[in-house]
């Protein structure tokens, strides 16, 4: 019997040396899954092998549609269940996160304190499959449980081997369905989902952009090492004139500047109007560094009210490019001397 909140393993066992060993394999993953107290509460646990798929529920490698897929009303499969992993590892600072999906692809949001904001951008075409029977498919889930499943499941260590997913929500009040397949192996883990709430609108339009700088992500990386991270804020100056593009902390080693040229190498594009220099509480600002190792590059923009977009370009393993965006607002600004 399948209880609400608690996980339900089942050992569909198979023939021979092999798939005994994935089975054994798949119960010390799973053993370390329920080590993880959300998980006891937030997601159910199946196992099915494929020598028993008449048993198991639809196999993920499959972009073909399956029987029982007119329940869904969203459906999205993955050869490399990475590619959704790591960029979801670039906003997760809180563990609650709100999924919107549309025609275009899947949007995460993950917010702090009505001061910052995480989106992620996956789009449909990054999918093997992304089917959406509705204008605007959104809930609510925890994220924290979500990267669980998808990193203790999908992790393999394993040269030149991935795990699929195939993604699957039936609607309000369904759980989140994942089916994870990995040699033979697959895995269904159901997720409780809620209502979402409300993203906060930051308001943050190209048409109130007044600085924007582009960077090669290794620079900013640099400075960033070499700042004063004890700082509690990080003071950023955007002028059509020197120092152009500063960046600056108050630690407990004093003050350190880091300027960048607007003809610097690392310097994509430069486009300034008015100097501003405003201060950003360094807490919010930590969690986008997991967002800037993955990227390449980063997008700097600052509105007329001294909000800031931080936009990093990230490539996933098969060389496809997804977007994370932080938005921040100003903890004060700094009258200019």
């Amino acid at each position: 019997m399948v209880t609400e909140n608690k996980p339900v393993l089942v050992l569909s066992g198979g023939q021979g040396e092999a798939n005994r060993t994935d089975s054994f394999k798949w119960l010390l993953k799973t053993i370390t899954a329920l080590s993880r107290g959300s998980l006891s509460t937030e997601c159910s646990l199946f196992l099915c092998e494929t020598s028993l798929s008449a048993q198991c529920p639809k196999m993920p490698l499959s972009t073909h549609s399956q029987p029982g897929d007119e329940h869904y009303v969203l459906v999205a499969t993955l050869d490399n269940v990475r590619n959704l992993s790591n960029i979801l590892k670039a906003i997760t600072f809180k563990d609650h996160a709100i999924f919107n999906a549309t025609q275009n692809g899947l949007k995460v949001t993950v917010e702090d304190s009505k001061c910052l904001q995480a989106n992620a951008f996956i789009q449909a075409d990054i999918f093997q499959e992304f089917v959406i029977k509705e204008d605007s498919v959104g809930f609510q889930i925890n994220l924290t449980v979500l990267l669980d499943c998808l990193t203790i499941f999908g992790g393999s260590t394993v040269p030149g081997v991935t795990t699929a997913l195939r993604m699957c929500y039936s609607g309000y009040g369904f759980p989140l369905t994942l089916f994870l397949e990995e040699g033979g192996v697959v895995t269904v883990c159901k997720i409780n989902t809620q209502e979402p709430e409300e993203p906060i609108d930051f308001d943050f339009c190209s048409t109130n952009v007044t600085n924007k700088v582009i960077l090669q992500s290794d620079s900013l990386r640099e400075a960033f090492s070499e700042l004063d991270m004890t700082s509690e804020v990080l003071q950023i100056t955007m002028s059509p004139s020197q120092p152009f593009f500063r960046l600056s902390t108050f630690g407990n080693s004093g003050n350190a500047h880091y300027d960048y040229p607007k003809d610097s190498d690392m310097m994509e594009l430069f486009q300034c109007t008015k100097t501003q220099t405003n201060r950003y509480k360094m807490s919010l600002l930590k969690p986008s560094t997991k967002a800037l190792a993955l990227s390449c590059k980063v997008s700097v923009r600052t509105d007329s009210r001294g909000f800031l977009s931080l936009q990093y370009l990230v490539r996933n393993d098969d060389g496809q490019i997804c977007f994370v965006e932080y938005f921040c607002s100003p903890d004060e600004e700094v009258d200019e001397e």
